[in-house]
């Protein structure tokens, strides 16, 4: 079961990221922040949940929330702020797009910059503890699929209909023999680092 709040009575936000780990694509953040003693039986990490759960559960929460937003951080950027400052950068950019301003921030995982006056806490696996960070977790993962399919239709080699970006078999497969797109992250290991025996006969 998942907890409501920290605190109880407090106007508390939730904010989870997607896409960190993948080798093209943005890294999508999330913010939310539901109504006192709302619950729904089926909120859980996005990761734990079926892509048509997820589907379901998207547009209950961004009915059901007082709040919602999400934002992305490109590519390009995540090559030059690095991934962990990307993927806080989108919650922030995320978190000034709610249009009722939070007294607390939950984060998921445990690295956050201070954003504004507000007080946080990061919460490692916080998407598999707090209602709010699930909720957050299945948006931000949602949208980015959602952009993900849509790019895909241009780059239909590479598969992101499926593997939505991340560093599957086929992708870096599909790397190694059509090269790299606009959508990739430069700074990330796209192709399998060559073993000392490649090469040798």
């Amino acid at each position: 079961m998942l907890q409501q709040y920290l605190i109880e009575g407090r106007i508390e936000a939730g904010c989870d990221e997607a896409g960190r780990g993948c080798l093209a694509g943005p890294v999508t953040a999330a913010a939310v922040i539901l109504p006192a003693g709302w619950s729904h039986e089926l909120i859980n990490d996005s990761k734990q949940l079926t892509e048509r759960q997820r589907e379901a559960l998207r547009p209950i929460i961004e009915r059901e929330a007082l709040a919602w937003a999400v934002a992305m951080v490109s590519p390009q950027e995540i090559d030059r702020i690095n991934i962990l400052k990307a993927s806080i950068t989108a919650m922030h950019r995320a978190i000034d797009q709610l249009t009722v301003r939070p007294e607390a921030l939950l984060i998921d995982g445990n690295r956050f910059y201070k954003y504004q006056d507000i007080p946080h806490t990061t919460i490692v696996k916080g998407d598999g503890k707090m209602l709010s960070i699930a909720a957050a977790s299945i948006l931000a993962k949602t949208h980015r699929d959602e952009y993900m399919r849509r790019i895909a239709q241009d780059y239909p080699q590479y598969g992101w209909d499926g593997n939505k970006g991340y560093p599957t078999p086929a992708h870096r497969a599909a790397i190694a023999a059509h090269g790299t797109t606009p959508h990739h992250r430069m700074t990330f290991q796209l192709l399998p680092q060559p073993t000392l025996f490649d090469g040798i006969d």
